[in-house]
């Protein structure tokens, strides 16, 4: 089951208790239960193609709950922590397990423990403190999701949840959160080549920071400051297909593993708050191909 709670049935043992038997007030003073949830990003997946308005847009899987709490609600793709699994081993088994997703690069976002995160504390439910992880996929990868299951599906990042009731939990303040954090890598890491093949036209790596940002950049602007950049080269290869002069492919030279640079945590929130909401981006650097970024959505 996908969301920030164990499978319904589940005995997760805590010392001498176990949530399975435990009457409310017990429950209440359990040790927090530690899940994994992920926020996986990609390109425009070909089977929302018609859904995504014509310009290059964010998409993430989500998968419906068929189980209360949030029975029908759309949630991240996650589970529970196994005792004897790292937490990066737990994110890539959750993800096999709820979409058939396996992505290169995976990162550890951050943990949300708010003290009322649970969906009925006052009803004595356990603390749940999701330890959540990002992604990014490139097409290829993405088109691996499953189309036989309709609990899982793609559905567009900046507005996931808004046609029906909300996505569950605080799952959408966690996707809020992620793209405000990957906008925010985009100015300093070369973060985009991980939406990319090996090798790319620059007008698609172009729709890249047009979707990441959420919205068009100016074309020969973007490819003069890209001549700059030394880890991208020219190949002999020409993209053939279309009705125009083919396109020059490029390829990228630097390191496409994880990127350990990270920006500063939000602000600790007061006890019993709900997370906090994305701080606002900063404004692009001199050397970035880009203008100034776009806010994020802002959160509840």
């Amino acid at each position: 089951m996908s969301g920030i709670f164990p499978s319904s049935g589940a005995s997760v043992a805590l010392g001498a208790h176990s949530v399975v038997g435990a009457n409310v007030s017990e429950r209440a003073q359990l040790p927090p239960s530690l899940a994994i949830s992920t926020v996986i990003f990609a390109l425009t997946p070909e089977s929302a193609r018609g859904e995504s308005g014509g310009g290059p847009t964010l998409w993430i899987p989500l998968v419906r709950r068929v189980k209360e709490p949030f029975r029908g609600r759309w949630a991240l793709p996650g589970g529970p922590l196994a005792p004897t699994e790292s937490l990066e081993d737990a994110a890539r088994r959750n993800l096999r397990q709820t979409t058939g997703l396996e992505p290169e690069y995976l990162e550890q976002l951050y943990a949300f423990g708010g003290l009322n995160r649970s969906s009925r504390p006052e009803r004595g439910s356990q603390r749940v403190v999701s330890i959540v992880y990002w992604a990014l996929v490139r097409p290829t990868e993405a088109e691996l999701l499953g189309e036989e299951d309709e609990n899982v599906a793609w559905h567009r990042a900046d507005t996931a949840g808004e046609q029906d009731g909300g996505l569950a939990f605080d799952h959408r303040e966690i996707v809020d959160y992620a793209l405000w954090r990957l906008r925010s890598k985009l100015e300093y890491a070369q973060i985009a080549y991980h939406f990319l093949g090996e090798k790319f036209t620059l007008a698609q790596l172009r729709e890249v920071y047009e979707a990441v940002l959420g919205r068009p950049l100016d074309p020969a602007n973007f490819r003069r400051q890209l001549k700059g950049m030394a880890q991208i080269e020219p190949t002999d290869e020409v993209l053939e297909g279309g009705r125009h002069r083919p396109p020059r492919l490029y390829r990228y030279t630097g390191a496409r593993g994880r990127i350990d640079a990270t920006t500063a945590p939000p602000p600790r929130q007061a006890a019993g708050e709900a997370d906090p909401p994305p701080p606002a981006p900063s404004s692009t650097s001199p050397a970035s191909p880009t203008a100034p970024a776009a806010s994020t959505r802002s959160t509840p």
